[in-house]
């Protein structure tokens, strides 16, 4: 038997520019984590899927076409070189809320085929990781960036742009997040492809809000790299500015962003793809406890508080639910 497990992820900044070439920075959050098992099956009849937070299980063969369970097992088994289909279990559990902005998706497919490959004996290089998730992620998302698997497959801090390859962000100066939960799903696929509409409308006006969001990124890395922390929380107002010219924020995104403002946060906006989901807010260790009291009055379903720590390209949560 082998298990391996994936964590999620929370975008700092660069969120939908990131789709259209401009730069992104993400986090991993462990916290929260999905975790698949391998093990021998005893039917012989190949590859038997169980998923019970997604009260799913049926046989591989019997899986619906396009299903990205179906699509993760079948990729990583054809990549792995296992030509005939194994008779093995494969489940997969996980703590991340789903359709929240923490990269649920992304977390299963990283966690299978990690130990998909345990189990038969090889080991995949980080960036064959991160590739075979990315092909879930057109499933998932129909036209995705690539930041989330790249971050979860790495499991370090990372400044992103499309095409590239992923920088590992090595923190001057540790700073402290609050990630909390709208309690509002909200299909990343869905929103990416209605602004790509509205993008296909109006393309100067949405090309220049996404170039504004890359500077805001460009110099969120330069500020991390540096150690001045303090000109993030100004750096996250701004993108939670041009997040709302581009029409992804929400009432109750917007509440919880006012709240943790409120409260001493000195930046906070949406995280991930929006209208709904997570918002991110800028804390010290003074004010963090206020910023997570506002935070849960306000409806937020779940709080965590989450250091990025210096000198190191890990990062270290603390569990605030």
């Amino acid at each position: 038997m082998s298990t391996a497990y994936a964590p999620g992820k929370s975008i700092l900044f660069g969120e939908h520019a990131v789709v259209y070439g401009r730069p992104a920075i993400a986090v991993p959050i462990r916290q929260v984590r999905a975790q698949a098992t391998v093990q021998a099956g005893k039917t012989g009849k190949g590859v038997f899927l169980s998923a019970p937070n997604m009260n799913w299980e049926c046989y591989l063969t019997e899986s619906p076409k396009g299903h990205p369970l179906r699509a993760i097992v079948m990729n990583t088994l054809s990549y792995l070189r296992v030509s005939a289909e194994p008779d093995i279990i494969v489940r997969v559990d996980s703590t991340i809320p789903i359709a929240c902005g923490l990269g649920s998706g992304t977390a299963v497919s990283v966690a299978i085929v990690r130990a998909l490959a345990e189990y038969f004996g090889i080991q995949l290089p980080r960036e064959a990781v991160s590739e075979l998730a990315f092909e879930v992620e057109k499933i998932h998302h129909g036209t995705p960036s690539g930041i989330d698997n790249t971050v979860i497959a790495y499991e370090r801090p990372v400044y992103f742009v499309k095409g590239q390859t992923p920088v590992i962000l090595i923190p001057a100066r540790s700073f402290q997040l609050i990630v909390a939960d709208t309690g509002v799903c909200s299909p990343t696929r869905a929103v990416v492809a209605d602004v790509r509409s509205k993008w296909e409308c109006d393309p100067r006006q949405y090309s220049s809000l996404f170039d504004e969001i890359g500077e805001v990124s460009w110099a969120a890395r330069q500020s991390i790299e540096s150690g001045r922390t303090n000109d993030l929380g100004p750096l996250m107002n701004r993108n939670q500015e041009l997040l709302r010219a581009v029409g992804v924020s929400s009432p109750e995104l917007e509440r919880l962003i006012e709240a943790a403002l409120q409260a001493g946060a000195s930046g906070a906006k949406l995280s991930g793809a929006g209208r709904g989901g997570n918002m991110i807010a800028l804390v010290t260790e003074e004010t963090a406890p206020r910023v997570e009291k506002a935070l849960r009055a306000s409806g937020a379903a779940h709080v965590i508080v989450t250091e990025v720590a210096s000198g190191t390209t890990d990062i270290h949560s603390a569990d605030g639910t």
